[in-house]
């Protein structure tokens, strides 16, 4: 009786679980807490691709997906990378990467990026990089497919087995995740 009444209950997980990836794999709603965040490469603004794989091994990471180039430089995006900047001090000491991604069209994206890191300082345990044609944002669910948008401005910490173990998407411009916040999220995170 006990055998009847689980199976069910097993494969409906399952198939909630598969019903949140198309075939292509990329996510068909945001990735949230639990799941298993996708190995995507991306690259920097030298052109070398970095596996996010190799730096959840290393993490804690602090992952902050913004708005990248919606046809101009996002002011809450600048607000928010400032904000992460000012306490790079508090991430280096809790043993945090925080990994930036700026998404958008492969074309021109490099150029849109460099004038968004352009008078910000980069310590050593940040990452900016690029998310040309939307691999990682369709991966993660975080597509903002409406016109003169480009993805859900997000932040996740991920663990070294590469566990999403906090998850905060905003549908609108605003709603960004205060430095502070991460902070205390990544708090015990190994």
């Amino acid at each position: 009786m006990l055998k009847t009444c689980i199976t069910p209950i097993v494969f409906g997980i399952f198939a909630i679980a598969a019903s949140r990836v198309f075939a292509d794999g990329a996510a068909k709603v945001p990735l949230a807490v639990g799941d298993q965040a996708p190995d995507v490469l991306l690259p920097n603004l030298r052109g070398a691709e970095v596996g996010l794989k190799e730096l959840f091994a290393a993490g804690p990471v602090v992952l902050v997906v913004l708005r990248g180039y919606p046809g101009y430089q996002c002011p809450l995006c600048n607000r928010q990378a400032g904000d992460l900047l000012t306490r790079a001090e508090d991430f280096s000491k809790a043993g945090a990467q925080v990994v930036m991604v700026y998404p958008g069209n492969a074309k021109n994206l490099d150029e849109h990026a460099r004038q968004f890191i352009a008078g910000k300082k980069f310590p050593a345990h940040f990452r900016f990089l690029l998310d040309p044609d939307y691999r990682l944002t369709q991966a993660y669910g975080l597509r903002w497919n409406a016109p003169q948008e480009t993805a859900y401005p997000s932040s996740f910490v991920v663990n070294r087995q590469g566990e999403i173990t906090f998850a905060a998407v905003s549908k609108t411009h605003g709603g960004r995740t205060p430095a502070a916040e991460l902070l205390k999220a990544i708090e015990g995170v190994k």
